[in-house]
C-alpha cells in the first residue's frame, strides 16, 4: 500500500506526472501498483471549453488528480477498517493552504508516522489471516507436504536426477501469486527463465527447491515469515502468504576455485 501521507503538493504533482509516463512505458502484462486515479466523469471532447486559460486547465487538473489519488488511497483504508474523517481531511488541506494550520510541522509528522504504523499493522494482520485461511485449504490437498517450518508444497512433477542445493545456481521458469490470484512477478510473461543461486532469494524458495529435481515441476506455498514477512515490496502487501508454482529447469553446481599450492 502506497504511504497516502509523505506526499506534498510539490511531491505530488511530480509523481503524478512522472507516474503517468511510466505507466505508458511498462509492459501491460505487469501487475499494476494500486491503479491511479483516473476522471470519473471525463469531459466530451466535442463540449465546450470550460475554463478561460491553458494555465487554468492545468490547475483544476492538479487538483482533480490530487483528490483522485488521496480518494484512491482512503478506499484501500476503508478496506482496513480505518475510516478517517473527510471534513478534517479537507480542512486541513484548506487551512494548509491558507497558512493557517492548527499543527506545526512537526506535531504533522509524528502524527502520520503514528497512523502509517498503524496501518501497516492492521494490513499485515489482514493479510496473515488471508495467508492462513489459503494455507488450511491448500495444505488438505491430494500430494500436498508441510514443513516444520511451515513451508507447504505440492510436487506436480519430481524431474529426474539430484535435486538442487543451496550453493547451486539453477534456471526456472515461475508465476508468483498473492492468495487471492492476483499475479505479482512472472517470468513467463517476461519470455526469458530466470537464473539465480538458491541461497540467495527468499527462504521459501531456498527450502522448497530442494524437493524437486531438474525438470520437475511444484508449487510452493510461503508464509509471509518465509517471504518478505512485515514488509512491502512491489506488487506484494505486507505480511502475505505467496504461492509459487515454479519449474526447474536447470541445476548449475558450484564451481570451487582451485585451492593455491
Amino acid at each position: 500500500m502506497r504511504s497516502l501521507f509523505k506526499i506534498t503538493l510539490l511531491a505530488t504533482t511530480m509523481a503524478l506526472a512522472t507516474g503517468a509516463m511510466a505507466e505508458e512505458a511498462k509492459p501491460k502484462a505487469e501487475t499494476p501498483a494500486i491503479a491511479a486515479p483516473v476522471a470519473t466523469t471525463p469531459a466530451d471532447a466535442t463540449s465546450p471549453e470550460k475554463f478561460a486559460s491553458e494555465d487554468q486547465k492545468a490547475a483544476y487538473a492538479l487538483g482533480a488528480s490530487l483528490g483522485g489519488y488521496i480518494n484512491n488511497s482512503l478506499k484501500e483504508q476503508d478496506k482496513l477498517g480505518v475510516v478517517l474523517d473527510r471534513t478534517q481531511i479537507q480542512a486541513g488541506f484548506e487551512d494548509s493552504f491558507a497558512n493557517k494550520s492548527k499543527l506545526g510541522n512537526n506535531e504533522i509528522e509524528q502524527s502520520l508516522q503514528t497512523f502509517e504504523e498503524r496501518i501497516k499493522v492492521q494490513a499485515a494482520e489482514k493479510a496473515k489471516n488471508e495467508g492462513a485461511e489459503f494455507s488450511a485449504k491448500f495444505v488438505k490437498e491430494a500430494g500436498v507436504k508441510k514443513t516444520e517450518s511451515g513451508l507447504m508444497y505440492k510436487v506436480e512433477a519430481a524431474g529426474t536426477g539430484n535435486a538442487p542445493k543451496s550453493s547451486d545456481t539453477v534456471v526456472v521458469n515461475y508465476k508468483g501469486s498473492l492468495v487471492d490470484g492476483t499475479e505479482f512477478d512472472s517470468s513467463y510473461t517476461r519470455g526469458q527463465p530466470a537464473t539465480f543461486r538458491l541461497d540467495g532469494v527468499i527462504p521459501g524458495w531456498t527450502e522448497g527447491l530442494k524437493h524437486v529435481k531438474k525438470g520437475g515441476k511444484i508449487k510452493l506455498v510461503i508464509p509471509a515469515d518465509l517471504a518478505y514477512g512485515d514488509n512491502a515490496v512491489d506488487g506484494i502487501p505486507v505480511g502475505s502468504t505467496l504461492v509459487f508454482d515454479v519449474e526447474l529447469l536447470d541445476i548449475k553446481a558450484e564451481v570451487k576455485a582451485p585451492e593455491p599450492k
